[in-house]
C-alpha cells in the first residue's frame, strides 16, 4: 500500500509509516538541514548596473560602527595602567585564526600599542606571558611603545608549551599594579586561547584580591567562553568577549583603548600632583635613576633633579608623576568627546551638496533610484552643534583622530573668546594650575 509519509522500523520489526511535515519539523532544529539562503539577493543594481552605492554603503557602515558608543561627558580614568596577560600555550598554534592564533595576536597587538598610546600618552603598558604552567614578564609598566613592540618581535618566533597559568599571570600583575598611585586606573587585559589552566592555588582566591585592589581585567577568548574567564571579567567589572573571526578579534581588542568610567570616588584622587620635567642634553653621558645605565640626553625630576629617560613615568627617586603639557593635553578629549554626528536620510539630503571639511562632492539623491535609496544611506553626518554636514571618512576622522569639530570650531568667536554657540564643546577648554 502506498503512502506519502516515509516508512520506518520499529524496535519490535514493525514497519510504520511517518508523515513528512513532521520530519520537516524535526529537521528545523538544525541549522545545516534548513533551506539556504541567497544573501546576494539583497544586493540590488541601480539603473545603470553598479553595485558602487551598494559596496559604499557597506563600506561607511564598518567606518562608523565604533563610533556608536557613548559620548556623555563623564569621569575617566585618563592616567592608566594596563598589564597585557598573552597566552602562549601550545593552543595559540591553532589555525583557526589565520595564520594562527599566535601569530595574529602578535600582529594586533604591535598595531594596538601603536593605537593605544596616541589616544592615551600619559598611561603606560606591561606585558607578561605565560606557558608551561608558569607566567614572566616580557615587559615592565612603561610609557615608551618602542619597548613594548621589541619585546613582542623578540617573543614572535618562539616556541609555545604546555597550559598557561591563569593564577600565575594574575599574581604577577597585581603585585606590579598595587603600587599605581590610587589617580591611576589599574587594569589587566587577558588573551587566552586556552580552554585550561594550570593554576597552584584557588583562583577564587585571586579574584577577590583584584576586586580589593580595585582591579579591572577584561578578557579576550579565542577558543570559547569559558566559565572562570567571564566570572573573573564579571566580579571585576571588566568586559568579556569571544572572537568570532579575525574582524571581530580586533574589533574586541580595540574596544580597550578608550579609558573606561571611573566607578569609585576617593578624595586623594581630586587632586593629582604632577611635575612637568625638562628635556636634558648632555655632552658626557650621566646614569639614569629609572635603569641605572649612562645615557646622553634625558628628563630631569623638577622635585629631586634626578634624571629619567622618559615620560610619562614616576620618578624612582620622589615618586613625583612626571608629564609633559602636550601629552596631557592630548588626553583631555577622553573627557569631553565628540558627540555622535546624526545621520542624514536620502529625503534630506539635498540641503548640503558637499562636505564641511574636505569639500568632496556628495552624490546627488536624483541620480539614485527609489529602490536603492531603501537599501542604502546617503553617507552624509551632521554635527547636532554646529549643524554641518561631513561625509563618512571624515566623521570617523574627526572622532578618532581630531577629536574636534571643524564646524563648531569655525564659529565666529566674541570678544572675550567665547563661540557664538553656547553649548559648543570649543568653550570646554583645560585649565591647568601651576
Amino acid at each position: 500500500m502506498a503512502t506519502n509519509g516515509r516508512r520506518q522500523v520499529d524496535e519490535d520489526d514493525d514497519i510504520i509509516d511517518v508523515d513528512d511535515s513532521s520530519l520537516q519539523t524535526n529537521q528545523a532544529n538544525y541549522a545545516w538541514e534548513e533551506e539556504y539562503k541567497r544573501s546576494w539577493d539583497v544586493l540590488q543594481e541601480d539603473e545603470h548596473g553598479s553595485l558602487a552605492g551598494v559596496v559604499n554603503s557597506l563600506q561607511q557602515a564598518a567606518k562608523r560602527k565604533r563610533q556608536l558608543r557613548d559620548t556623555d561627558p563623564i569621569q575617566r580614568g585618563i592616567i592608566r595602567h594596563l598589564f597585557i596577560v598573552i597566552d602562549l600555550s601550545n593552543a595559540m598554534q591553532e589555525k583557526d585564526l589565520r595564520p594562527s592564533r599566535l601569530s595574529l595576536t602578535f600582529t594586533y597587538l604591535e598595531a594596538f600599542i601603536a593605537e593605544y598610546f596616541d589616544q592615551n600618552p600619559i598611561s603606560q603598558i606591561g606585558l607578561i606571558g605565560t606557558k608551561d604552567g608558569l607566567a614572566e614578564k616580557l615587559s615592565e609598566l612603561s610609557g615608551n611603545p618602542t619597548d613594548h613592540i621589541r619585546a613582542l618581535k623578540m617573543k614572535k618566533f618562539q616556541e609555545t608549551g604546555g597550559e598557561p597559568s591563569l593564577q600565575n599571570a594574575l599574581e604577577l600583575a597585581r603585585s606590579s599594579l598595587i603600587h599605581v598611585p590610587a589617580h591611576g586606573s589599574r587594569e589587566i587585559l587577558i588573551i587566552m586561547g586556552s580552554l585550561t589552566t594550570t593554576d597552584p592555588g584557588n583562583i577564587h582566591d585571586t579574584i577577590s584580591q583584584l576586586m580589593q585592589d580595585n582591579i579591572r581585567a577584561s578578557v579576550i577568548a579565542l577558543a570559547a567562553e569559558v566559565q572562570v574567564l567571564k566570572f573573573l571579567s564579571t566580579q571585576t567589572k571588566g568586559t568579556f568577549g569571544v572572537a568570532m573571526n579575525e574582524g571581530h578579534y580586533r574589533d574586541l581588542l580595540f574596544e580597550v583603548i578608550p579609558p573606561t568610567a571611573v566607578t569609585t570616588t576617593k578624595a586623594s584622587s581630586n587632586l593629582v600632583q604632577m611635575g612637568f620635567p625638562a628635556r636634558s642634553n648632555e655632552s658626557a653621558s650621566t646614569l639614569c635613576a629609572c635603569h641605572g645605565k649612562l645615557t646622553l640626553g634625558g628628563y630631569i625630576c623638577p622635585r629631586c633633579n634626578s634624571k629619567l629617560c622618559d615620560i610619562p613615568t614616576e620618578c624612582d627617586i620622589c615618586t613625583l608623576t612626571l608629564v609633559s603639557s602636550p601629552l596631557l593635553a592630548r588626553s583631555y578629549h577622553h573627557l569631553f568627546p565628540v558627540e555622535n554626528f546624526i545621520e542624514i536620510a536620502w529625503k534630506d539630503a539635498t540641503a548640503t551638496t558637499a562636505c564641511f571639511s574636505c569639500q568632496k562632492t556628495f552624490l546627488s539623491p536624483y541620480k539614485i533610484s527609489l529602490q536603492l535609496q531603501a537599501t542604502t544611506d546617503a553617507g552624509r553626518y551632521q554635527c547636532k552643534l554646529c549643524e554641518k554636514t561631513f561625509c563618512a571618512d571624515c566623521d570617523v576622522f574627526i572622532h578618532d583622530v581630531l577629536h574636534n569639530c571643524p564646524g563648531c570650531l569655525s564659529q565666529p568667536r566674541r570678544r572675550n573668546g567665547s563661540t557664538l554657540n553656547a553649548n559648543s564643546r570649543s568653550l570646554r577648554t583645560p585649565v591647568i594650575a601651576g
